[in-house]
């Protein structure tokens, strides 16, 4: 018997006893008898009562069990986001939660932060949100958060979580419970307002609201109940694994004209990354103009003073100047001498990014 011969009966006797039996006659495995899965994804019951700041929530009505049941099924199983907010809560709770305190707030509340910016301070949204509390720029400007094209104070964590506290305090006085308060913060307090008029229905879990907001504090409840039971769940985060606070001396400092944030840094013996994660308030190359409360490392404060001081005297930054042609954008130019285009439209008084040939753009270099 050729080869070929042989190929053509080996492919026969496959046809013939089909893969079952050949499994069962090379690997001893049955078909009627799979192998045994274990259980790889256990089953977490939800939790029977709940209460956000000392409210209860209706869960014996059907619907709003099941809008829980929802935002917990989702938050119980997001295995690693779960374990970076166990990290990132041993950083930034216990300070919140010495604010809440003196703030006469319910605790609950440390828990929007988390649902609102997975407590990240340069957290944004494409609505235009900014920061651990997620401010859109006029709320932030009517609570005394600070904006320019070179500093967005809705991402300093201590001020945003201050303008955050009023706010949902003034809420709540408006709403006369929580939970209102809360579909305010998210949605807007005028379209609550409209919403419990045109219903007639003073609850928020009867109301019919944007699908955002219908499902924002169900997800707040959701990360609440994990987080304040995390080991119920299956979550053991060893001991030193969470992120430690970060120790600082603040240094405040009058700045009597643009400085570069590089030069700053190096004053204080950090990196520029070093003092933008220390300070994410400053979203320009340079520290601008006024008078700023700067975070930096634990003792480097005073001697960081004594150098500021001595700088801000003597320093004499270099002054180019560009002549547009044609082609040139703002973004371009910026890239070109390494400096910002918020920086370009400070130094410039630039309104938005239209520039034309013949203009003479100038940079401030460091």
């Amino acid at each position: 018997m050729n080869y070929g011969d042989r190929l053509l009966m080996v492919v026969l006797v496959i046809m013939l006893l089909g893969v079952g039996v050949l499994r069962e006659v090379i690997w001893g495995e049955h078909p009627s008898q799979p192998p045994a899965i274990p259980l790889a994804v256990p089953y977490f019951t939800p939790p029977e009562r709940l209460d956000f700041c000392g409210e209860p929530v209706p869960l014996e009505l059907q619907e709003v069990k099941e809008r829980f049941d929802r935002e917990f099924t989702v938050v119980v199983y997001s295995h690693a986001q779960v374990y970076l907010w166990l990290k990132r809560l041993q950083r930034y709770f216990p300070w919140l939660e010495k604010e809440i305190a003196r703030n006469r707030l319910p605790d609950d509340l440390k828990y929007v932060a988390v649902a609102e910016s997975d407590l990240l301070p340069a957290a944004s949204s494409p609505a235009g949100a900014v920061g651990p509390w997620q401010f859109i720029r006029s709320t932030g400007t009517n609570y005394g958060l600070a904006q320019s094209e070179a500093l967005d104070e809705r991402r300093d964590f201590e001020r945003s979580t201050q303008s955050a506290f009023r706010y949902l305090q003034d809420l709540r006085d408006m709403f006369q419970n929580w939970t209102l308060a809360l579909a305010g913060y998210n949605c807007g307090e005028r379209r609550v307002q409209d919403e419990i008029r045109r219903q007639k229905v003073n609850d928020y879990y009867l109301l019919k609201l944007p699908t955002e907001t219908e499902r924002y504090i169900f997800r707040i409840l959701a990360i609440k109940e994990v987080l304040s039971h995390s080991a119920k769940y299956g979550y053991a985060l060893p001991t030193g694994a969470g992120y430690p606070e970060v120790a600082v001396d603040r240094v405040d400092v009058v700045v009597p004209r643009d400085l570069p944030i590089q030069a700053v840094a190096a004053l204080a013996g950090i990196t520029y990354r070093e003092f933008r994660n220390l300070n994410p308030a400053f979203i320009a190359h340079s520290l601008p103009q006024g008078t700023h409360s700067l975070r930096l490392p634990l003792n480097k404060g005073n001697e960081f003073r004594v150098r500021f001081e001595t700088f801000k005297a003597e320093y004499q930054p270099e002054t180019i100047s560009h002549r547009v042609v044609k082609g040139d954008t703002l973004s371009g130019i910026a890239a070109r001498f390494g400096v910002s285009t918020a920086e370009l439209r400070a130094w410039n008084g630039l309104q938005g990014d239209t520039m034309h040939p013949g203009q003479v753009i100038k940079i401030i270099k460091p």
